[in-house]
């Protein structure tokens, strides 16, 4: 049985400002943060202070608002929850921490952003975002830690779920097999994809080549043997079918898999954390 240990932290809100914009391929961007000027290193606000240990960890990140460029940060409620301002335009999405480190005393973090035009606002934010433009991290909430005693990593993820499965990849080490499925756009580098992923065996599917390629992939993969985890994250109509292969076909038990939904076609903001599949919660 694999068992991924759980950590909360306090849920404190931070204001950042972008550091550095690379653009990492044809549809993602990636926005390095450094603390505002001006700000204390050493406070419980300080990017220093900001833990997210597990692969998928994630931040909420509050955006300006569209219209006006003013940026609402939230505040702590009497529960410990995030309480946005009233009567203000609250934008916030959720994203991966894609890596944290410190540079010459600095601390870093970086965040991956899939662009799709201006049809939502984080990415018309990410596709203009400036050295110096400012945002509002809250988060993470909890953690979940890699388990013990993978014998072999299974990644089934689109561009959403690169950055997370990357971080996978790197916590089981490159002593652990890792197979990857990875679902793009014409626009992705399968270069990047790969180079991402590290030391994985990577299968990329085209998405441009119709729906149900991925559970098609998944099933040629076999059922899934005592010590393989499975990770699966990207669009949930996508992964719904993947899912109940993998519990009701595969032979996968609960604790083998991790997936999770990150959006969903013709939903806004979908929150990471809700049931897949309200109507299979095996």
């Amino acid at each position: 049985m694999f068992t991924r240990s759980r950590t909360s932290f306090d849920l404190i809100p931070r204001r950042v400002r972008v550091h550095d914009v690379r653009r990492l391929t044809g549809s993602m961007v990636r926005t390095t943060f450094r603390d505002v000027d001006g700000a204390d290193p050493a406070a419980p606000s300080s990017l220093a202070a900001l833990r997210a240990p597990g692969p998928e960890d994630h931040v909420k990140v509050f955006l300006p608002d569209p219209a006006t460029g003013e940026l609402h940060a939230p505040t702590i409620a009497p529960d410990g929850g995030l309480h946005r301002p009233t009567g203000v335009v609250s934008i916030s999405r959720d994203y991966t921490v894609r890596a944290q480190r410190t540079v010459d005393g600095v601390a870093e973090l970086d965040v991956d952003w899939v662009l799709h035009g201006d049809e939502g606002p984080a990415s018309a934010w990410a596709a203009r975002a400036a050295v110096g433009d400012e945002v509002v991290l809250a988060g993470p909430r909890g953690s979940l830690g890699v388990p013990e005693g993978i014998r072999r990593l299974i990644v089934v993820v689109d561009e959403t779920g690169l950055p997370a499965a990357a971080r996978w990849v790197a916590a089981v080490g490159p002593g652990v097999p890792v197979t990857a499925v990875v679902e793009i756009g014409d626009d992705v580098d399968e270069s990047f994809v790969e180079s991402e992923l590290g030391h994985a065996a990577v299968e990329i599917l085209y998405r441009t080549d119709g729906p149900g390629q991925v559970e098609e992939a998944v099933r040629s993969l076999g059922g899934v043997d005592d010590g393989e985890l499975v990770v699966a994250l990207g669009e949930a109509g996508e992964l719904v079918p993947v899912r109940r292969y993998l519990r009701h076909e595969a032979g996968a038990r609960p604790d083998q898999l991790a997936v999770a939904g990150y959006w969903r076609r013709g939903t806004v903001n979908l929150d990471p954390d809700q049931p897949l599949d309200p109507t299979d919660p095996d």
